[in-house]
């Protein structure tokens, strides 16, 4: 065999080949992003938005790392719709700062992309540090101190006229503190996470493309019910799941139902397929 054509072979695969396969184009790193599930407590960050979709970002203070992956300082997370979400924004209008501490914020991830699922926060507001003092043979400098956290709990910080306003009220008729108290349990209730267990229905797609969750009793279909379903890794393999079908699934879900805004959201925890065997209308 002549050497020509082996030469015209080697040198095909080393020019053609490596350039269809990518091989010799620039390596595109992706943005690393924190796994499923991740729970953030304590961390520092500043609340950030709305922009003109109505979203609202967590702006990192420092260093995240779930083990796996490391976020550095400066990222900017999108927080999703929630109760806590909704008293953030609400306190953040009362504030000079957006500083905030959140505790139990989950973390999900949905198509490339990671979100908070806000459980709890604390308002932190960051103290301008004091110019360096002198070291003296008699007198020691009293440390820095860069965050203080805003706990209502503390009594100790608690202004003057806030507790005698307190006194004031332990003191008011009978009558006026059972209208407090069942004002301040419906505030409770409208901001109060729930846990849905085994509860079955479809995933329907509206109009403007977003997917809500419909229940379905007894094969009759609750129309005037419908939750909002969050961004999250359990929807991402709910979507493919139902994308197989030519109809539409019914599927068992557990999750944690919040509200925002007077709307329901759902974030799911799980979700699976249930066959009526034809007992039951689709």
């Amino acid at each position: 065999m002549s050497k020509m054509p082996i030469l015209l072979i080697l040198v095909f695969f080393i020019s053609v080949v490596p350039a269809a396969l990518g091989l010799g184009a620039e390596i595109i790193r992706e943005t690393p992003l924190l796994r499923d599930g991740f729970v953030m407590n304590g961390v520092d960050g500043n609340l950030i938005g709305p922009d003109s979709n109505d979203v609202w970002f967590f702006e990192l203070s420092s260093d995240v790392n779930d083990y796996r992956t490391i976020i550095k300082a400066g990222t900017k997370l999108e927080l999703l719709p929630s109760s806590a979400l909704e008293k953030m924004t609400a306190n953040m209008k009362t504030r000079t700062t957006a500083g905030y501490r959140l505790w139990n914020g989950r973390v999900t991830k949905y198509k490339g992309r990671n979100y908070i699922f806000p459980n709890f926060f604390l308002p932190v507001n960051r103290e301008k540090k004091k110019p360096a003092q002198k070291k003296d043979s008699l007198t020691e400098p009293e440390p820095e101190r860069d965050l203080v956290v805003d706990d209502s709990n503390d009594v100790l910080t608690m202004p003057r006229e806030v507790i005698e306003k307190l006194r004031l009220k332990r003191s008011a008729p009978s009558i006026l503190r059972s209208e407090k108290n069942a004002e301040r349990s419906t505030q409770t209730a409208r901001s109060t996470n729930l846990v849905l267990v085994d509860r079955t229905g479809f995933l329907i797609k509206q109009e403007d493309n977003r997917l809500v969750f419909v229940p379905d009793a007894l094969g009759r279909n609750v129309q005037n019910v419908s939750l909002n379903l969050l961004p999250c890794a359990a929807l991402e393999l709910t979507e493919l799941k139902q994308a197989g079908e030519p109809e539409k699934v019914r599927f068992k879900i557990a999750g944690i139902m919040t509200k925002y805004k007077g709307e329901n959201y759902l974030l799911l925890e799980k979700a699976t397929r249930t066959y009526s065997h034809g007992n039951f209308g689709r």
